[in-house]
C-alpha cells in the first residue's frame, strides 16, 4: 500500500500546476481490496473509500462500521440496489438516469438520513459500453434536482477513454472542466469535479479536478474487470 507516495504525488502536482495545496482530494478505490488493506489506509489517515460492487462493499462496510469512514459508490447503479446504496453510502458518483435519482431520493428520505451527495456521470465520448449521460444533456438533468430534496448535487464525474499522451488526456479533462464551469455559471453551487485515476492523475490535476479516484497506484493491481480503470 503506497498511501504516502500517492499523497506526495498529488501535492507535487498541485504545486506544479499552481493549484492550492490541499485542493485535490484523494478517493481510495478499494474494490477487490481486503478489509485489512482498507484498515491500513485508514490507519494512515485515509477516510474516503470508493466501491464499485454493492455486495462486496456491504461486507466491508459492515465490518468497518466503527471506523467512521466515508463510503462513495462509483459503479453503475442498478434499480434494485438503490435502497442499499441510499442507506449505506454518503456519496454516489455515477448518477446518470432520472429513474435512479427518483429511487435514491425516495429511499434516502424514507431512511431520514441527510441528503445523499451526488455527482452526475458524464459520458464524454458517447461510448455505448460506458455509463453516463451526454454532455449536452447535463444541464437539463441538473435542473431536475430541485425535485429531489434528499439528493445534493455536488458536481460531475467522468471516466474518459484511456489515452497515453498527457496532452490528449488533458483535452478530455478540459472539456469536463468547461462543462462544470458552465453549470457553476448557471447558478449551481458545485464543489466536486471527480476525474482522474492512476493513469491520468497528472492531466486531471492540471485541468482542475477536485477529487482523484486512485486504486492501482495505491493498492497495486487487482483482478481485471471491465471497469478496472482507477
Amino acid at each position: 500500500m503506497h498511501l504516502k507516495a500517492v499523497r506526495d504525488r498529488i501535492r507535487a502536482l498541485e504545486l506544479q500546476y499552481q493549484r492550492p495545496v490541499g485542493s485535490v482530494r484523494l478517493l481510495a478505490v478499494s474494490k477487490a481490496c481486503s478489509v485489512e488493506q482498507i484498515l491500513a489506509a485508514a490507519a494512515g489517515g485515509q477516510v474516503d473509500f470508493g466501491e464499485n460492487y454493492l455486495q462486496e462493499a456491504m461486507t466491508k462496510i459492515s465490518q468497518l462500521d466503527s471506523r467512521h469512514l466515508t463510503w462513495h459508490f462509483i459503479g453503475p447503479v442498478q434499480s434494485n440496489k438503490t435502497r442499499s446504496i441510499a442507506q449505506h453510502f454518503s456519496w454516489v458518483h455515477s448518477l446518470d438516469r432520472t429513474k435512479i435519482a427518483v429511487r435514491l431520493d425516495r429511499h434516502r428520505h424514507t431512511l431520514s438520513l441527510p441528503p445523499l451527495n451526488v455527482c452526475i456521470q458524464v459520458n464524454l465520448d458517447g461510448e455505448t459500453t460506458k455509463s453516463g449521460i451526454a454532455p449536452e444533456k447535463v444541464m437539463e438533468f441538473a435542473a431536475q434536482f430541485a425535485q429531489w430534496p434528499a439528493l445534493k448535487l455536488r458536481g460531475l464525474m467522468s471516466l474518459p477513454r484511456p489515452l497515453s499522451r498527457l496532452e490528449d488526456q488533458r483535452l478530455q479533462h478540459r472539456l469536463m472542466r468547461r462543462l462544470f464551469d458552465s453549470l457553476v455559471d448557471a447558478g449551481y453551487k458545485l464543489d466536486t469535479l471527480s476525474m482522474g485515476t492512476s493513469n491520468d492523475m497528472e492531466a486531471a490535476i492540471a485541468e482542475g479536478t477536485t477529487l482523484v479516484r486512485i486504486g492501482t497506484a495505491l493498492f497495486g493491481k487487482r483482478p481485471n474487470r471491465v471497469d478496472n480503470i482507477d
